[in-house]
C-alpha cells in the first residue's frame, strides 16, 4: 500500500494545480500498480552500458559507449531483500513501458556511491544507454533536472524541451531526440526525498493530466519498494 496519501504527495511535489481533480484516478491507478508480481530474479539487469562521460564527468558523450558496465550490486549489493526490491521495480517499469507513450523511463534512489558520494542510483530503466549516477549536489543541479528534482523534492516537468532551452533554461541532454521530460520525486513518509523517477518522449507536451496520473501513482507506490540504503 501507499505510505503517502495523495494530497500530502501533490502538496510537496508541487502538483497540486495540475493534478487537484485526479484524486480518485490517482487512486485507482496505485490499487492497480500494488497488485502487479515481480518479476523473475533471472530478468533482473545487475550491469548495464552507461556513455562514455566527457572532461570533468559532467556530461555524458552522445553515442559513445563506456568500455566497462556500470555494476549495479558494487553500489547497493546484491543481497536476497536487494534482488526483492530489484524484482519489484523491474516489474513496475515493464508494465510502465508496456502502457505509457513514454521512450526513457528511469527509477533512481538517492544514496551513497561506492565513493560515499551523495547520488542518485539508477535501479532499474527501459529505453537507450544513459547516466548511471548523478550527483546530488547544488552544483550539478545547475544542469540536471534529475538532481534538482533529488534535492529539491519538486517535481519538474517540461512539455517543450526546445522552448525552454530557448527561455534560458539549463538542460542535461541524455539523447537529443527528447522534446519531452517529466522528473517527479519519490517521497518518505516526512517528506524528504527517497529518489526520482524521471520519464521522457520524442514528442512535445507529452506529459500532461493522464500522464501525470501514472507517474504519481508510481511515486506513491514506489518508496516502500526501494532497497535498503
Amino acid at each position: 500500500m501507499a505510505e503517502l496519501s495523495i494530497e500530502f504527495y501533490l502538496q510537496q511535489a508541487g502538483l497540486t494545480s495540475l493534478l487537484h481533480d485526479q484524486h480518485q484516478a490517482i487512486a485507482a491507478e496505485v490499487s492497480r500498480l500494488t497488485q502487479l508480481a515481480p518479476v523473475a530474479a533471472s530478468e533482473l539487469q545487475w550491469q548495464y552500458q552507461v556513455p562514455e562521460l566527457g572532461e570533468g564527468g559532467a556530461c555524458s558523450l552522445f553515442g559513445q559507449l563506456a568500455d566497462e558496465p556500470y555494476d549495479l550490486a558494487a553500489t547497493i549489493g546484491s543481497s536476497a531483500a536487494t534482488t526483492q526490491s530489484l524484482q519489484q521495480l523491474t516489474a513496475l517499469v515493464a508494465d510502465y513501458q508496456a502502457a505509457s507513450h513514454s521512450d526513457w523511463f528511469g527509477i533512481y534512489q538517492a544514496r551513497s556511491n561506492s565513493a560515499g558520494e551523495p547520488v542518485l542510483v539508477k535501479l532499474a530503466y527501459f529505453g537507450a544507454a544513459s547516466r548511471a549516477e548523478f550527483p546530488l549536489t547544488a552544483e550539478f543541479a545547475q544542469i540536471s533536472n534529475n538532481s534538482t528534482v533529488g534535492l529539491s523534492g519538486k517535481a519538474k516537468i517540461i512539455n517543450d524541451v526546445t522552448a525552454y532551452l530557448t527561455a534560458g533554461g539549463e538542460y542535461y541532454t541524455c539523447d537529443p531526440k527528447v522534446l519531452s521530460e517529466a522528473c517527479l520525486p519519490l517521497l518518505r513518509a516526512d517528506g524528504s526525498v527517497a529518489g526520482i523517477i524521471d520519464a521522457e518522449a520524442f514528442r512535445r507536451q507529452a506529459y500532461h493530466t493522464e500522464a501525470l496520473v501514472r507517474l504519481v501513482a508510481l511515486c506513491l507506490v514506489l518508496p516502500a519498494l526501494l532497497p535498503a540504503s
